[in-house]
């Protein structure tokens, strides 16, 4: 093949030597606008992984790049005057401009051509698309050949909010990758600090839009920014200066990061590859790796039995969920970053743990297998928080809200079962809140428990009221007697979702004319098409459903529920009021958010004057409506909160969604936990959250870096009733209480999973 690689960087000149390994007839030349030792940057990491791919496709360059790292085991975060370091991570650097001269060195020998200060123009780029057999967009993160044809390609570049500016220094850093993060008179600013080489060290200093303002860096030199960052990590430079290498780049050398994701790939005989196709943030140090293995399958895919077009499709196909993964996870840690601010007012133990853990690679678990000393010291630290002396994981912390106290932070997640008949609960009822009750869990969720007939979601909804409130008391009485699990009662009416079938007749569907009953919300819109549209309430119909609420925790109080929660999510009928989206009134209840809260505010006074003032009372919200710039979002979220707190809600239940059929929802793993960490850090309120969490390796690491108080498993409690009991056997925890009746079940299971660990051995 005739090949034009366009971009001298790892990425390019890697898959360049990959090519000529495969097949050393391939006519393969390298254009690169800058000079052979012109680099932007300092270091590169590279991983065991990554390394040992590296020597699987060339030995040779494997060795030459090995042979000039420079390794280390901790990480160091230093805050302030606080210090605290972690092992076992197992980092190898080198220098970004020694790796460029040892990839040239063995492209060079495998007759690779370099062409270096070579410019090519866009008439060129497509003159070469028209010679050539294949051209490789390897042009970095401003790729012109991903703007010459974007929309083949369809790119998005996300500019992100914070500044950084790529630097070194002869200080040494050998002995941990070290984050310091220092407070001046203009707030937060911090360095990513690790050697490379015996005498260099990468030393990239990030800040806020806001402090990078205050400083003015957009509008100093190089020189005298370098000279501001000396001063500010001064104690930490030993004397030493701060140095650029990128006196080719005019101007303020500071950036902010550009999250670059393409629809495509390739297009005809054009590919992308590293940087100008997706990029990884410097924070989780991957760029440069993942454009080195990106070479790898692409040379693969082309020397395959294959034509160009196929595989460039199958290298696209496999490479982009690989690279999706890593990305995902650098978009966390840039997140992370960019909301510093509000991680800085942990506990220096808390906040290395969140640091450690911010883009969801390294996980409670991961970090055991690490460090075991650190975390146990991390675990030892979360339990004495909560008032115990153990050695436990964060989910067997206990946890009080005013006189409730859970024996440990998993909760069942309230749950439709769609069993009830004429709005009463029955033996499915207190046969499925029984057995998840002595399955561990530290709380019990009912489903949303409706406070009218006509409140109901389905006609399998069950109600409470005084009509229900000896069923409802037998499953409580049940719970308390056998177990140790608390109860709260989910409270709720559907508005404007009610009236609809039960879930495995078609979820969200209307009953029909013969059996639907009037529906009322904020506004007169229907769910759907075909969906009863509801009346818009009045304040007779306000007065009215209030006194319902107030009936029902009534009710759930003489059944001796522990906790209750009012439903103001989902789009039931209070959060119809507060979604812009179905909240559409033009009176004193419609309009700002202030507005909107002013009728699910008087309920939630009204239920929590009802309810004994030694019980908590909760709120389930939903902080994001996915529905664009129209609905809430989570900055109304916080701003909700605060109303409710304000109101005397001791947490909040945070979810999202479920308000309009027109939402595009972003899920993912634990994909609702950054609402629940923003709710609980800028609100200062306790928060409980669900939303794809199914491991306890999720729940331990949401707890211990403080982004929740209590974690919600719906799925998982479906399948398992057990969870929570097979959980401590899993995680070695001998502590866990389970019904005596079943000690021998107990003692079984612990010795199977001993076993299983011998045998992994």
């Amino acid at each position: 093949m005739d090949i034009a690689v366009l971009g001298g960087g790892p990425a390019g000149l890697y898959f360049a030597i990959s090519m000529k390994l495969r097949d050393a007839s391939h006519n393969i030349t390298v254009y690169e606008r800058n000079r052979h030792d012109d680099t932007f940057g300092w270091g590169v990491v590279l991983s065991d992984d990554t390394m040992s791919s590296f020597e699987d496709n060339d030995p040779v360059s494997e060795k030459m790049i090995r042979d000039a790292f420079a390794y280390w085991d901790d990480v160091k975060v230093v805050r302030g005057d606080e210090t605290m370091t972690s092992s076992g991570h197992g980092f190898s650097g080198i220098g970004r401009k020694v790796l460029l001269l040892l990839l040239q060195e063995r492209a060079r020998a495998l007759n690779v051509e370099l062409k270096f200060q070579t410019e090519i123009s866009a008439e060129g780029i497509e003159k070469l698309r028209q010679d050539c057999d294949l051209v490789v967009g390897a042009d970095g993160l401003n790729s012109q050949t991903r703007a010459l044809y974007k929309d083949e390609f369809k790119p998005e570049i996300d500019m992100r909010l914070n500044h950084f500016i790529w630097l070194g220094t002869h200080q040494k850093f050998d002995d941990a990758f070290t984050f310091i993060f220092e407070e001046t008179e203009h707030g937060w600013i911090w360095a990513h600090a690790y050697q490379f080489d015996d005498d260099t060290a990468t030393f990239i200093v990030e800040c806020s839009p806001e402090v990078f303002e205050a400083y003015n860096f957009a509008n100093i030199t190089q020189l005298e920014s370098i000279a501001l960052c000396e001063t500010i990590f001064a104690k930490h430079l030993g004397g030493h200066s701060l140095m650029t290498n990128a006196n080719h780049i005019r101007g303020s050398a500071w950036i902010q990061f550009p999250r670059v994701t393409c629809e495509n790939w390739y297009f005809d005989n054009v590919v992308l590859l590293g940087d100008a196709s997706a990029t990884a943030h410097f924070s989780i140090g991957s760029g440069s790796k993942l454009g080195m293995e990106s070479a790898i399958m692409l040379a693969d895919q082309l020397n395959s039995d294959v034509s160009v077009s196929a595989a460039l499709q199958n290298y696209q196909e496999e490479r982009k969920l690989q690279v999706l993964r890593v990305t995902s996870a650098a978009r966390n840690s840039t997140t992370w970053f960019e909301e510093l601010e509000r991680y800085l007012k942990l506990d220096m133990m808390q906040f290395n743990y969140a640091l450690l853990t911010r883009s969801q690679r390294i996980s409670h678990e991961n970090l055991r297998l690490r460090d075991p000393e650190w975390l146990g010291s991390a675990e030892s630290w979360f339990q004495e928080q909560a008032g115990v002396d153990t050695q436990r994981a964060p989910m067997f912390a206990p946890f009080q809200l005013r006189d409730m106290t859970l024996s440990n932070r998993v909760v069942v997640s309230p749950m439709a079962q769609y069993k009830a008949k004429d709005g009463m609960p029955n033996d499915w009822h207190f046969s499925h809140y029984a057995e998840r009750a002595k399955g561990g869990a530290g709380l019990v969720f009912t489903e949303m428990l409706c406070v009218s007939m006509e409140g109901r979601i389905t006609p399998g909804c069950p109600c409470i009221g005084p009509d229900q409130v000896t069923e409802w008391s037998r499953l409580v009485s049940f719970a308390h007697e056998h177990t140790q699990a608390r109860m709260c009662a989910q409270i709720g009416h559907a508005g404007r979702k009610g009236s609809t079938r039960v879930a495995w007749d078609g979820i969200d569907q209307p009953l029909g004319d013969d059996h639907s009953w009037p529906l009322m919300a904020a506004s007169p819109i229907a769910l759907m098409d075909g969906n009863v549209v509801p009346k818009e309430m009045d304040r007779a119909d306000m007065d009215k459903v209030t006194a319902q609420f107030v009936e029902a925790v009534k009710a759930a109080n003489a059944a001796d529920f522990d906790m209750i929660e009012m439903h103001a999510a989902h789009g039931y009928l209070l959060a119809s009021f507060i979604s812009p989206i179905t909240n559409q009134r033009s009176d004193e209840y419609g309009g700002s958010l202030e507005n909107r809260m002013r009728y699910p505010l008087e309920v939630f006074r009204a239920m929590r004057a009802t309810w004994p003032a030694s019980k908590p009372m909760t709120v389930r919200i939903s902080a994001h409506d996915w529905m664009g710039e129209d609905g809430i979002n989570p900055d109304d979220a916080v701003a909700i909160s605060a109303m409710f707190k304000e109101a005397g809600v001791d947490a909040i239940n945070v979810s999202s969604g479920q308000t309009d059929k027109g939402e595009k929802p972003v899920y993912g793993r634990m994909f609702q936990v950054p609402f629940a960490d923003r709710v609980r850090q800028d609100v200062g309120l306790p928060t409980l959250v669900a939303g794809n969490i199914y491991e306890p390796d999720h729940v331990n690491s949401i707890l211990m870096a403080g982004r929740a108080d209590l974690v919600l498993l719906a799925r998982p409690h479906l399948t398992d009733p057990y969870w929570t009991l097979h959980a401590a056997v899993e995680l070695g925890d001998t502590q866990q209480a389970w019904p005596k009746p079943y000690g021998s079940g107990q003692r079984q299971a612990e010795i199977l999973a001993e076993r299983a660990k011998l045998l992994a051995q």
